[in-house]
């Protein structure tokens, strides 16, 4: 089954996005510059929000970091392994992933010893799942076993030490891995593929850039005290407001067959759905909201659910920059236009189409299979049609 997922959410001024100048990041698109945000920051912010989390269980959620070598050092000081040993271990693990086997003690073109990085991280960041870190540990120990001193520590070779680890194509995987994929150059860790394909968000409008000219003041200079003149700092911060149009799609087959070393897999698949659809609604980037507070909600949410998967995204329902008095009323007008078109022209079998969009608007697309006049409703009606 293939789930569809078309969000329209309406930003006041914001900066949920930075590029590498601050600026709120954009894109071309109908030849006109629109707003922006990545898919790795919609994915990040649905992942780690309180409700995903929350909806989903700790205990099936993984943690993305470079600092293997000190969460390996932890489960085995747990195990009860000598700390000097584990200490003469932990350079090696952070060598796990290299795509090179230079050491790290080399000597640059100036011939000036590089920087000891302490062995804290590995050269890679990685998804990892507890189930991850208890495999290397439990290999790792039964190395330092076999070491009497810390000499016998420093004479392990680090290729060594990840070719023994074994396992990974059966060892289970987290929800978030499974939906989000996980790449690494590493055997110890499998490779997994995404079950679920996310867009980068795009403005429905035709942007205007701003910029924010700001002062902070010195406390402590005023009435009496003014000692001194002007502020104490000055600065700017570049904004837009836009509607913008998230999409993903996720692939109930990929995720269950990603999930299938996971105890209660088929469970847990359930639960994803609610989540996802809840930690996108209920979910914002958290770029410079201290500044702009631009916390908002859907104004239309639609669901898609397919057993012939051709995914289909709506953004061409925005070539032509929506306008008008309601940017929000005229964005929904225009995402249910290009749904009943697609539907007419192409005629591609959908299950289920359900539409839910707040009452304010009271609107809804031809094709649509069930329309919802809650939020709630929809992700209810989504989960029932789950197969």
């Amino acid at each position: 089954m293939l789930y569809e997922f078309h969000m329209l959410k309406n930003y006041p001024p914001t900066n949920l996005n930075r590029d590498d100048t601050g600026a709120p990041k954009t894109c071309m698109f109908g030849n006109v510059t629109r707003g922006r945000v990545s898919s790795q920051c919609l994915k990040r912010a649905w992942r780690k929000s309180d409700i995903f989390r929350e909806e989903i269980g700790e205990e099936n959620l993984g943690f993305r970091t470079r600092k293997l070598p000190g969460l390996v050092s932890e489960k085995l000081l747990e195990m009860g392994v000598d700390k000097e040993k584990v200490d003469a271990l932990e350079p090696k693990i952070s060598e796990f992933g290299k795509k090179d086997k230079e050491e790290d003690n080399k000597q640059d073109k100036k011939g000036s010893k590089k920087e000891d990085k302490k062995g804290n991280y590995t050269a890679q960041v990685v998804f990892y799942a507890a189930e991850d870190i208890e495999a290397v540990a439990t290999i790792m120990k039964g190395f330092l076993d076999n070491c009497a001193t810390r000499k016998d520590v420093d004479k392990l070779k680090s290729k060594d030490l990840q070719d023994a680890i074994k396992g990974a194509d059966m060892r289970p995987v987290t929800v978030d891995i499974a939906l989000f994929g996980r790449m690494v150059t590493s055997d110890a860790f499998r490779d997994v593929e995404a079950a679920m394909q996310v867009a980068h968000a795009i403005s429905t409008n035709k942007i205007l850039m701003e910029s924010d000219y700001f002062t902070a003041m010195d406390d402590m200079l005023s009435g009496d005290s003014m000692d001194e003149m002007g502020a104490g700092m000055i600065g700017d911060i570049d904004y837009n407001s836009s509607c913008y149009y998230i999409y993903a799609s996720l692939d109930t087959d990929i995720l269950k067959e990603n999930l299938r070393y996971s105890p209660d897999a088929d469970r847990v698949v359930r639960k994803t759905i609610p989540a996802l659809l809840k930690a996108m609604a209920f979910t914002n980037p958290s770029g410079k909201q201290n500044s702009f507070a631009g916390h908002v909600l859907p104004s239309a949410v639609m669901v898609e659910c397919k057993s012939r998967k051709i995914p289909t995204s709506l953004a061409n329902a925005f070539v032509q920059p929506v306008g008008g008095k309601d940017l929000v009323k005229e964005s929904i007008r225009s995402m249910m236009a290009e749904v009943d078109m697609l539907a007419r022209n192409f005629q591609i079998p959908v299950d289920e189409r359900i539409w839910f969009c707040v009452d304010k608007y009271d609107v809804h697309p031809e094709s649509a299979t069930k329309c919802c006049k809650s939020f709630s409703e929809l992700v209810d009606a989504a989960v029932e049609s789950l197969k």
